[in-house]
């Protein structure tokens, strides 16, 4: 108690430039809880399991420029030529995948009349289409052959209203029937009732996105029919490059007038849909470590002006019997009472910053550990940023009080 009195007098002559310091700090501790809390939400959508074998998928996306064709039986013989390179495991004709961005949502409820709902993305493919993307079954089938819808009806738009099974997430299954098994079960996305046949473990939405409930699939045995489609391939790691390069060969072979775009890996495709969200983080970090060195230089250069300023004092402290140790715990205990000051105005600036933010974006509560977290860091800063000062200060011999004098 002795030593603080000294320090909070000292502190009460200088109050502007304390007040100063202490806001840097708490500006700092606000902006840089609230980023890290941002920083983290972004890396863990950026790792969500997609539910796919993303090591080993290579695709192709075509587009015919025939349109009267029947894209259905062209799909097929685009196929059968795909099953035939070496290497190929299997193969499927898909119209969305987790990244590509060819969203189709719906909402789906247990009856045809409940009020409640949940948004779901609906993908449809060509039959093996679990065992080509590697989806994991956890519970029920993959769908029979006679659960496609047969080539001559409608597909696509319409042909979702006469499908007679659906294949859905776990997170969806949980959303729908808590506490239920949901198989056996019927979901309406639209008025007909559609059987749940099996459950994935995982299947990402094609758009993934922070405020969204991104696990939340259906999966419908319905053939793409539209000229454009993407053909998914499973193959060992390490010939997805031979193979993408032999498909992309056979698929001109067959309709050389045909447009492929993006002849890529699953792992590639990932890569780009998150490249803005990187660059984005990479910035957020050396914002949030530029306003931590002008913090540190902030500490700095004040101590250095302090121990310039109370030279006579501390040379008069030192001569009445203060030791090295003495100075130099007086430097850091009173940038500790500045950082605490500033912390406790920084806590309450996050907290405000972080209200205001999810009134804005999809954002939830700022959790109280980034802020334990972030005012540790602060306290860690500011005596690292005081040593030099202190240790300069604590030097000082105590012949200067007589010098001065």
């Amino acid at each position: 108690m002795t030593e603080f009195q000294p320090i909070l007098a000292s502190l009460g002559r200088h109050k502007l430039i304390a007040s100063l310091l202490a806001l840097l700090v708490a500006l700092t501790c606000a902006i840089v809880c609230n980023v890290a809390f941002m920083i983290q939400r972004q890396e863990a959508l950026m790792n969500l399991p997609s539910g796919v074998a993303e090591d080993q998928l290579v695709l192709v996306q075509s587009a015919s420029l025939d349109r009267t064709a029947n894209q259905l039986v062209r799909h097929e013989t685009d196929l059968a030529a795909l099953r035939m390179i070496p290497g190929v495991q299997s193969v499927a004709a898909v119209d969305a995948l987790p990244f590509n961005g060819n969203n189709w949502t719906s909402s789906v409820q247990t009856s045809p009349d409940a009020q409640a709902y949940e948004l779901a993305s609906l993908f449809t493919g060509t039959r093996g289409e679990l065992g080509t993307l590697g989806l994991k079954l956890v519970a029920g089938r993959d769908f029979r052959a006679d659960e496609y819808i047969p080539l001559d009806a409608a597909h696509g738009n319409d042909g979702i209203r006469y499908v007679a099974a659906a294949i859905i997430t776990k997170a969806l299954a949980d959303r729908l029937f808590p506490g239920q098994n949901a198989l056996g079960k019927s979901i309406y996305p639209y008025e007909n009732p559609i059987r749940v046949v099996g459950v994935v473990e995982h299947l990402l939405r094609p758009d993934v996105d922070a405020g969204a409930d991104n696990d939340q699939s259906i999966v419908f045995p319905l053939l793409p029919d539209t000229n454009s489609v993407t053909y998914v391939l499973r193959t060992a790691p390490g010939e997805r490059e031979r193979v993408m390069r032999k498909a992309t060969d056979a698929l001109y072979r067959l309709d050389p007038a045909r447009v492929l775009r993006d002849p890529q890996t699953f792992a590639q495709m990932r890569a780009d849909a998150f490249q803005r969200e990187r660059e984005m983080i990479g910035l957020l970090i050396a914002s949030v470590v530029g306003l931590m060195f002008v913090t540190a230089l902030g500490i700095t250069g004040l101590g250095n002006f302090w121990v310039l300023q109370r030279t006579r004092t501390i040379g008069i402290r030192r001569a009445v019997g203060a030791t090295r140790a003495d100075i130099l715990h007086y430097f850091q205990t009173e940038n500790f009472l500045i950082v605490t000051l500033g912390v406790v105005m920084g806590v309450l600036l996050a907290i405000a910053l972080n209200l205001l933010l999810m009134a804005n974006y999809p954002l939830p509560r700022l959790p109280l550990w980034y802020l334990a977290v972030g005012a540790l860091a602060l306290w860690l800063l500011g005596q690292f940023a005081i040593l030099a000062p202190a240790m300069r200060a604590s030097r000082v011999p105590p012949v200067v009080a007589t010098r001065s004098v």
